[in-house]
């Protein structure tokens, strides 16, 4: 099982709005200077800071799955579809832009931080299909409580959100010097972003396969057996990551980067 560790300089960056949103992007577009192009059905991964307010005008989407995730303050949303919404901290804003729709957005401080994640579904039946808009608020997530760790389900077993492509996410917080458990099956990738602090990432299998990682740093595991990583949490702060799931392999041609 290998554990590769990719820091803030082998992410890409990017800025809207005259730099009031600024965005670290652990998988970005070609030219933004992100090392991993791609997860399989994890297509683009933004992580984005406003300060107080940041404005992206209205722009077209098609096929893709995207999901913005808020972690503190307030997105606001409208599109082509009609709708007008906005989602605080924990909510989920999610299109599934099938055969075409455009939208607008703004984040809103004070500090608002949050991702816009893209999930590729099968694009020649996706864009067969009519655009669909949805949110769903911090409490409708199934949440977990463990040994010093906490996991809320933003996609998988338990969550109100069903996508078409193959993807499981979770938001887990886990206290200083805590242990943090998760299950890494043979034929699929695991993704983790710090958000906050840093650790140690290991394996119940190989305890001596130890990574260390820091705070915004980007991992990617893709397993060749099933096993069980094992993170430990720094003992001098919390530690938060963003933690998504994708198979290894799809069976259908995924879209080349551009």
């Amino acid at each position: 099982m290998q554990t590769l560790v990719y820091g803030p300089t082998l992410q890409g960056k990017g800025a809207f709005d005259g730099g009031k949103i600024t965005e670290q992007k652990p998988i970005g577009f070609s030219g933004e200077g992100s090392v991993v192009k791609r997860v399989s059905t994890l297509f683009y991964w933004a992580w984005a800071h406003a300060a107080k307010d940041g404005y992206i005008p209205l722009h077209p989407h098609h096929a893709f799955e995207i999901m913005t995730y808020v972690v503190s303050g307030k997105a606001e949303h409208g599109d082509t579809l009609g709708t007008k919404s906005s989602i605080g901290a924990g909510g989920v804003q999610l299109m599934q832009t099938g055969s075409g729709v455009s939208h607008e957005e703004r984040f809103v401080g004070p500090d608002m931080e949050g991702f816009q994640i893209w999930f590729e579904p099968f694009m020649q039946e996706a864009l067969k299909t009519a655009p669909t808009y949805n949110q769903y608020e911090h409490e409708e997530f199934p949440i977990l409580k463990g040994n010093g760790y906490s996991q809320k389900t933003i996609m998988g077993y338990g969550s109100p959100i069903s996508i078409v492509a193959d993807a499981r996410m979770w938001d887990v917080e886990v206290a200083p010097g805590a242990v943090y458990r998760h299950p890494v099956a043979d034929g699929r990738s695991l993704t983790a972003l710090a958000i906050r602090g840093g650790g140690i990432w290991s394996y119940a299998d190989q305890p001596d396969n130890q990574t260390a990682f820091k705070h915004k740093d980007f991992v990617l595991v893709r397993a060749d057996r099933t096993d069980e990583a094992v993170i430990t949490a720094a003992e001098d702060a919390p530690l938060r990551l963003i933690l998504i799931d994708v198979p290894t392999s799809v069976g259908y041609e995924l879209h080349p980067k551009r």
